[in-house]
């Protein structure tokens, strides 16, 4: 892989390398060929990814709009403190990655609450819309007294961050930029964090009790650091890669979280590979006495329009419908079933969905708009006479009911069947030092740009 270089600077001053996009583009690239290298099931799955998305753009003619998608990626990580949680916010924010969204996925029974560090804004995820699900471990949810102060006083002790990371964050917030030579240790130093070790960091009895608490709690507390569990490609059509997956020697999930099929994707679809069962060396043992960890799994995901407050309240009112019609003898197949029919309910045609005010929009002015000679004020005249442009804007953003569905189905769980939240945003946002931004706020303030945008070039056009 090339190394970042000066030809990349945006800017003449060669001594300082501040373009967070090269930076996060480089990251990405990096974490990809370090999971390839791990999980070789994961070269794999890219390839057929990369198949289908080359025979859905040839057939739909939309290479131009998905030119992105070849190097999209998310990856998912677990922190164990507050302190680990707080360091990760500044390492991203070299990359232009902010915390965005608050997700409770102990609604399904999974002790952790999470974030998404990404790019904001239209220009960033354009450029790379690298993305990180990290997860913080809430040990209130370890019953047993005793070993959740076992757990919290080994996770206290351990340091995940090299020392040569840490000091070019802070080099980074002093100065506000790293050099490219910076930049460069700065790529090769925060990959170490993120590097799978089958060392465990505890003996095989206090794994075992806490494997017998919770797995995610063994999988975030055994361990040197929180090795990337998965990173995800993103697809343009989900059911062929679920389907074609058997026949390249890769066992999908049951269920495709999230949606169903629609003429009109909306929000986010996901499916995984199963989880890897890997040998793992325990504190005090020899290696030749290895015993078997499983966490780390291939995702795939498939993203659609971003839904307004008004179209989530529709996808969550009709989600809770699903999972609440369910049977004792419920199978994957009647699971989909029910998803596909209880959603009719929810429109699937766009104009319908933007009418509606379901969906969020980007707005342009159109060529005929540019040099008619009358033009409408109303916005909606304005794309109805073709004048004005509405492209969907697409979700960058998690579900937390899915995400806690992959990690369930990769941790030996099956199909959720009741759900209690418990959500603890302002502890969340003590840890990490901020708040989380408002997902629904950025695509909403997205929208209202562009409409002034539009407003505003039409005002020039014709003066009043």
């Amino acid at each position: 892989m090339m190394p970042i270089t000066n030809d990349l600077l945006p800017h003449a001053d060669k001594r300082v390398f501040d373009c967070a996009d090269e930076i996060r583009a480089r990251f990405s690239a990096a974490m990809s060929d370090m999971y390839r290298r791990e999980v070789p099931q994961y070269g794999t799955l890219m390839s057929l990814v990369a198949e289908v998305n080359e025979a859905v753009m040839t057939r739909d003619g939309s290479g131009a709009v998905h030119r992105r998608v070849g190097v999209e990626r998310h990856g998912a990580i677990r922190v164990g403190t507050a302190r680990e949680l707080h360091t990760l916010r500044k390492l991203f924010a070299v990359m232009g990655m902010q915390p965005v969204g608050y997700y409770d996925l102990s609604v399904a029974g999974v002790p952790v609450h999470s974030t998404a560090f990404r790019p904001v804004g239209a220009e960033a995820l354009a450029r790379n819309p690298f993305r990180i699900f990290t997860s913080l471990l809430r040990p209130e949810f370890i019953a047993d007294a005793q070993l959740r102060a076992t757990a919290q006083e080994i996770l206290a002790r351990r340091e995940i961050f090299t020392q040569r990371a840490l000091e070019l964050i802070q080099l980074h917030e002093e100065e506000g930029g790293l050099t490219v030579d910076q930049a460069n240790d700065f790529v090769a130093e925060v990959i170490e964090t993120f590097r799978w070790h089958r060392e465990a960091s505890v003996s095989r009895e206090i794994y075992q009790r806490l494997h017998e608490a919770h797995r995610l709690v063994a999988d975030v507390v055994c361990f040197k650091g929180p090795h990337i569990n998965h990173l995800t490609p993103r697809t343009l059509d989900i059911d062929t890669v679920q389907a074609q997956m058997s026949l390249r020697g890769i066992t999908p999930k049951d269920v495709i979280e999230g949606p169903p099929r629609r003429r009109v994707p909306i929000l986010l679809r996901q499916t995984s590979f199963r989880a890897l069962e890997e040998n793992v060396t325990f504190e005090g043992e020899n290696p030749a006495q290895a015993g078997m960890h499983t966490a780390r799994f291939g995702e795939i995901e498939q993203r659609g329009i971003a839904l307004t407050r008004k179209g989530r309240t529709l996808y969550d009112a009709l989600l809770a419908r699903v999972r609440d019609s369910h049977s004792a003898d419920s199978t994957a197949a009647d699971y989909a079933t029910r998803l596909e029919f209880t959603f009719r309910d929810f429109p699937d045609e766009l104009e319908t969905i933007r009418r509606e005010g379901l969906g969020f929009f980007r707005y342009t002015l159109a060529v005929q708009g540019e040099v008619a000679n009358e033009l409408p004020t109303d916005l909606e005249a304005l794309v109805g006479a073709g004048l004005v442009h509405a492209t969907p804007i697409t979700y960058e953003d998690f579900l937390p009911v899915s995400a806690a569905g992959i990690f369930q189905s990769n941790l030996g769980g099956t199909e959720q069947k009741s759900y209690a939240a418990n959500a603890a945003q302002d502890e969340f946002e003590a840890g990490l030092g901020a708040a989380v931004l408002d997902e629904i706020a950025l695509y909403e303030a997205e929208q209202a740009a562009s409409i002034a945008a539009v407003m505003a070039r039409l005002k020039q056009r014709i003066p009043a």
